[in-house]
């Protein structure tokens, strides 16, 4: 297994002050989760429930707003230490580089909209849905895209077996949209998702990073 634990930041031009406040978000709301007397309601009020979508209504237990909020307030939550820890790491290694083409202001709605569009593919996997999609792999999947596009020949280290070597971002993210691939069709063949994880998700928001990255980057990407 590939597991990255950075890349490299020599040319990097700004401080990427809307990676530094998306991780700590994301961090908030996880203490904010563990708060929680009953964590499945929270769950199943903030995260996005397919169903709802497909009935155009909040279902109990509701909260107030549209129903449609929790496609954004969805991609601050997380399950678990680990599902936290993974996607920051990822969101940390490579949103400064992505954010450094785009500009802050840009990055920022760059990475709420990838998240949107993500949540809208697994919405549309299965409409009848009643499990909850929650976490910021979607609009992670979009800021891989984003950099796959940008820096494909940026070297990132990674971590394979007890060896820490360099690879070339292109293979790094190359591997990682096999995985979702895969994965994700294992989880068209079965009737719940595949081990709780919304492959569709990521799947998506990938896709819409590779295509907004042309609307979102700068004049100049920045090294590759």
């Amino acid at each position: 297994m590939v597991f990255p634990l950075g890349d490299d930041d020599s040319k990097l031009r700004i401080t990427p002050y809307v990676t530094f406040l998306l991780v700590a978000a994301n961090v908030l709301v996880f203490v904010l989760e563990l708060a929680q007397g009953d964590i499945e309601r929270f769950f199943r009020t903030w995260a996005v429930i397919p169903v709802e979508y497909g009935r155009a209504t909040d279902l109990a237990p509701t909260h107030a707003g549209p129903f449609w909020i929790t496609t954004l307030t969805s991609m601050f939550m997380h399950g678990g230490w680990l599902h936290l820890g993974g996607n920051m790491l990822f969101l940390w290694i490579f949103g400064d580089n992505v954010e450094g083409a785009m500009g802050h202001a840009k990055f920022l709605l760059f990475y709420l909209v990838c998240g949107v569009l993500a949540a809208g593919a697994q919405i549309v996997l299965d409409l009848s849905s009643e499990i909850p999609s929650l976490g910021a792999s979607g609009a992670i999947s979009g800021v891989l895209g984003a950099y796959l596009v940008l820096f494909p020949k940026q070297r990132v280290r990674v971590l394979i077996g007890r060896a820490i070597t360099h690879m070339p971002a292109f293979i790094v993210i190359g591997l990682w949209i096999v995985l979702q691939f895969v994965n994700g069709v294992g989880q068209l063949a079965r009737t719940e998702q595949t081990g709780g994880v919304a492959y569709a998700a990521h799947v998506g928001g990938f896709v819409a990073g590779l295509v907004l990255v042309w609307v979102f980057r700068g004049r100049r990407p920045g090294p590759a």
